[in-house]
């Protein structure tokens, strides 16, 4: 048995029926400071920094990634 049911509702009107808060301020607050921090990072246009910060882990990070991937491909290909 298969059963569709479509429901036309805007995203404000879904989020009230489910009774989840409203969290646009919230949501425009972080936007504006992350807008900011990216505006002071980019004044300062320190590409080695930049990638400091993007790339925490460094090179270890990546091949740790790398090998957690290469894990699940040939975990996935034993089924």
């Amino acid at each position: 048995m298969k059963i569709s049911l479509d429901i036309d509702c805007t995203p404000e009107e879904a989020r009230r029926f489910f009774g989840l808060p409203d969290l646009t301020a919230a949501n425009e607050a972080l936007v504006d400071e992350l807008t900011r921090r990216a505006g002071d990072m980019a004044a300062t246009m320190d590409a080695e920094k930049m990638m400091e910060q993007w790339m925490s882990a460094g090179a270890s990070g990546f091949s740790h990634l790398q090998q957690v991937f290469m894990e699940q491909f040939a975990k996935a290909q034993d089924k």
